[in-house]
């Protein structure tokens, strides 16, 4: 291609999100520049100043065109815009892209599993990164649970040996997001939400779930401003300040413990008056308590975020009641209001399953969007109502929502689909197909 158009990417040390966009680059064979801030204020700056005034990584322009975050440059992705840009578009169509035996939806530990075992039973299985590619331990910094590793391991690099092992058995994946199943017929077919329509004899859900937001005012307009999701990304940013993070379970705890790297207090903003984090997690937020690093504001709730795009996050409201779940009772006179002065504002708050793309099929999903699987004992445990597409990790798993039990339902689900792809053959033979030869 010529007159290549320039691609520049300010990013920072052990950033998640800066690799996925570097990574989609990369696989679309474009050529960047990147700018590590990390350490480097006259940079940080200098990208601060480029992005409107943003202060997470990563930065992406194209073109001296400010493209934005990993979110923004995602968007593009699926819409075909990026590629518009880039100059890499073509005219589409309604054919098919590709016929494949097995196509599973993510890239997270569960769908990983699955491919690395789809891969070995030489079912071919292509995956689609989705929303969030490698899923959610890639905003991990470190798993010290996971077997086979007794110093702990990163979550970005567990999932990038687990990549490395599916494509060394043959597994391929591919940057997209799966749109639509339509079950109506054989075989599956599967649109990504940039257009492209694959089909499959079989199809893996392992798409994960994506970070929940408390929906309150400021919210939405200083995400990226001040306001996060993942403390591992955003955290250094916002050295020496004083830092809010809202829940109660491991994800709170564990990205509380985090940013006392870089902040002057951590404040661990809770509704209830105890803990869901498991009981390492609380002896860990507890050490930090007691060494003054981090302030447990109980039975209280964040209900606006304060601040701008050009200053950042300046306060947040907060309510709180002696018995709990405050903004449930706003109007009682023994709920009180007041501020804290912070510069950074995380919420960590749990996840959505990522299933609306099987909300038009058969496939049964209970109120809060989990996928519902046969489970039980024996074989099929992760057969939905359709056959031939199975569920696996945390799109069915909302309880145990461990790495390790969502790799054993990724090898289980792969197993499954093996064995209804086996069928599917045999079936097609006696139907119609000469007879396999017995064995001697």
């Amino acid at each position: 291609m010529s007159d290549e158009p320039r691609v520049e990417i300010y990013t920072k040390t052990n950033c998640p999100y800066c690799e996925k966009a570097t990574d989609l680059f990369d696989e679309k064979g474009i050529d960047y520049e990147t700018y590590n801030v990390t350490g480097d204020e006259d940079l940080f700056a200098e990208m601060k100043e480029r992005a409107n005034g943003r202060e997470t990584a990563p930065e992406v322009f194209i073109d001296d065109e400010l493209v934005g975050g990993w979110d923004d440059t995602h968007d593009l992705e699926q819409s075909g815009e990026l590629d518009e840009k880039l100059g890499l578009a073509t005219d589409g169509g309604e054919e098919i892209v590709d016929h494949r035996k097995l196509i599973i939806a993510g890239t997270g530990i569960a769908a990983l599993t699955a491919g690395i075992y789809a891969a070995r039973s030489n079912n071919e299985p292509l995956l689609f990164e989705g929303d969030e590619p490698g899923g959610q331990l890639t905003l991990t910094t470190e798993v010290d649970n996971y077997p086979g590793f007794p110093e702990g391991i990163s979550g970005p690099d567990l999932i990038n040996n687990m990549k490395e092992q599916a494509k060394r058995f043959g597994a391929e994946l591919e940057h997209g997001v799966v749109e639509s199943v339509d079950d109506s017929e054989r075989p599956f077919r599967v649109e990504l939400s940039n257009g492209d329509v694959y089909t499959a004899d079989a199809v893996i859900a392992g798409s994960g779930a994506s970070a929940r937001t408390l929906g309150i005012p400021g919210e939405d307009e200083l995400m990226g401003y001040g306001v996060s999701t993942c403390a591992t990304c955003d955290g250094a940013f916002f050295k020496g300040e004083d830092m809010v993070v809202v829940g109660g379970g491991d994800a709170a705890a564990e990205e509380a413990s985090f940013l006392t790297k870089f902040a002057d207090t951590v404040y661990l903003v809770h509704r209830r008056e105890e803990l869901r984090a498991e009981d390492y997690w609380q002896e860990r937020v507890q050490e930090h308590v007691d060494d003054g690093n981090i302030e447990v504001l109980w039975n209280t709730e964040a209900v606006e975020v304060n601040g701008t795009p050009e200053d950042g996050v300046e306060d947040v409201t907060l309510v709180r009641h002696p018995e709990g779940h405050p903004t449930a009772k706003l109007d009682d006179d023994a709920t009180e209001q007041f501020s804290l002065d912070v510069g950074a504002f995380f919420v960590a708050i749990g996840h959505t399953p990522n299933t609306d793309y099987l909300e038009d099929t058969a496939v049964d999903l209970d109120e809060d969007g989990y996928i519902v699987t046969r489970g039980g004992k024996g074989g099929g445990q992760t057969k939905t109502d359709v056959e031939g597409i199975f569920g696996a990790g945390d799109v069915v798993d909302f309880h145990y929502q461990q790495a390790v039990t969502a790799a054993g339902m990724g090898c289980k689900a792969a197993i499954d689909a093996d064995e209804y792809l086996e069928s599917e053959v045999s079936a097609a033979a006696g139907e119609g197909g000469e007879a396999a030869p017995a064995d001697d």
